[in-house]
């Protein structure tokens, strides 16, 4: 923003304690006066820390930077904001927040930063509600607008963040399945490559098939399958020695890490195999070929990837979660489910820390909710397998119960010791 022609006096008042901050305001033509925090007590050394006060704030209404909180329109906020701290944020942290800075404009049209109260932004929950996005959705968008009010306040834009209204039906899944989606069976992935001719034609389908069994067997994440390259030390790449020479690894850049960290991590073995199809002539370029876009070329080539793969999940049907308030409204099995697979199934195999570095989790509880369904077949599988015949009575009893009879008699147990 250009800089401005502004002075800043200081002035006193009779009925006044603290001497007082005047200026000009160049866009009305009004005085502005705004407290300098300073008591008058009579001491030379008072009006000259006024002085400094007023110096600094002249500085700040030159630059357009801050004046009183109350007069920042909303718009020259979002500008500052999205200006000087968006760019430090991860891609997809800042796509949310212009998400819900579009949601408070639409919704609440505040004309001053001010004006986002706490009554406001949960009329914002409201009307969020009203257009059926999710609470988990919800909850996400008043996180992120609590944050940017929070950098408000530590700017001194505003005096304090005004209260966000708490989601307390949008709860974290502590089960196996985390509560956008489901991991997928090894029937279902067998589906969805039968139908893949159907949604991208038989000319792509080798290629959307390869993709596909790479999501299986590697857990990647979407953004990371696509940023996967042989020959590019600026991308995602493998590392595959030679046998007795150390052991396949995956070298991840910060800046396509969800962790934000250089690392090496280890890879799954079935995925190291899967690479090593590929002839060692043929190692160039991305790991996964796919057809070059054909529509929409203004989106990414993530999105146009993640809902072809939905489409195809549509088109084998494998539903992975079906809504309880709507139960016509049905999700269907994505990239993130194939992810979801090959935790569940290498929860199974590896304890928790090694499964955490196999995720690429950042925390361990995110881990452990794999643990958590796969602990529980186990258990019940040793609690049936102590009990002769307890499977075959469970399903006579099944069976009598749909024919409205309980005369079965329960299996023998053994006798306590």
């Amino acid at each position: 923003m250009a800089d401005r022609t502004i002075t800043v006096w200081v002035n006193r008042y009779p009925d006044r304690s603290t001497f007082l901050l005047q200026w000009i305001d160049p866009v009305s033509g009004k005085r502005r006066t705004k407290s300098s925090g300073i008591r008058d007590t009579g001491r030379a050394r008072d009006r000259k820390d006024a002085e400094a006060k007023a110096r600094e704030l002249e500085q700040l209404l030159r630059r357009g930077v801050a004046a009183i909180p109350s007069e920042m329109s909303w718009d020259t906020f979002r500008e500052r904001y999205e200006k000087e701290h968006v760019p430090s944020l991860a891609k997809d942290t800042a796509a949310k927040i212009g998400t819900i800075c579009n949601y408070v404009e639409e919704i609440i049209a505040p004309r001053r930063l001010f004006d986002v109260t706490g009554e406001r932004i949960s009329q914002l929950a409201a009307t969020l509600r009203e257009k059926k996005k999710s609470e988990s959705t919800i909850k996400s968008y008043l996180g992120q607008l609590k944050a940017i009010l929070r950098w408000a306040v530590a700017q001194k834009l505003l005096p304090e963040c005004p209260p966000i209204p708490t989601i307390r039906r949008a709860k974290k899944s502590s089960g196996a399945t985390p509560m956008k989606g489901r991991p997928i069976t090894g029937e279902e992935f067998d589906r969805m490559l039968e139908v893949v001719p159907e949604v991208v034609g038989e000319e792509a389908a080798p290629a959307w098939r390869h993709y596909l069994r790479g999501l299986w067997v590697s857990g990647l994440r979407l953004g990371e399958s696509l940023e996967l390259y042989w020959d590019r030390d600026d991308k995602l790449h493998p590392i595959l020695p030679k046998p007795g020479k150390g052991l396949p690894v995956l070298r991840i850049l910060a800046e396509l890490e969800k962790g934000h960290a250089d690392r090496i991590l280890p890879i799954a073995p079935e995925f190291a195999v899967f690479l090593l199809e590929t002839p060692e002539a043929e190692r160039t370029g991305p790991v996964f070929k796919l057809p070059k876009q054909k529509f929409r070329r203004v989106e990414a080539r993530g999105d146009w990837a993640g809902r072809t793969i939905s489409s195809i999940g549509s088109k084998a049907g494998v539903i992975v979660r079906t809504d309880p308030a709507d139960p016509k409204k049905k999700k269907y099995a994505s990239a993130h489910d194939f992810r979801r697979s090959f935790g569940s199934r290498w929860a199974e195999r590896v304890m928790p820390a090694v499964l955490q570095a196999l995720m690429r989790h950042e925390s361990i509880e995110t881990t452990l909710r794999y643990y958590v369904g796969a602990n529980a077949e186990r258990t019940a599988e040793t609690c049936w397998a102590a009990i002769p015949g307890a499977r075959g009575s469970y399903a006579a009893a099944f069976g009598d119960e749909r024919n409205g009879s309980r005369n079965t008699p329960p299996a023998e147990t053994p006798a306590e010791a």
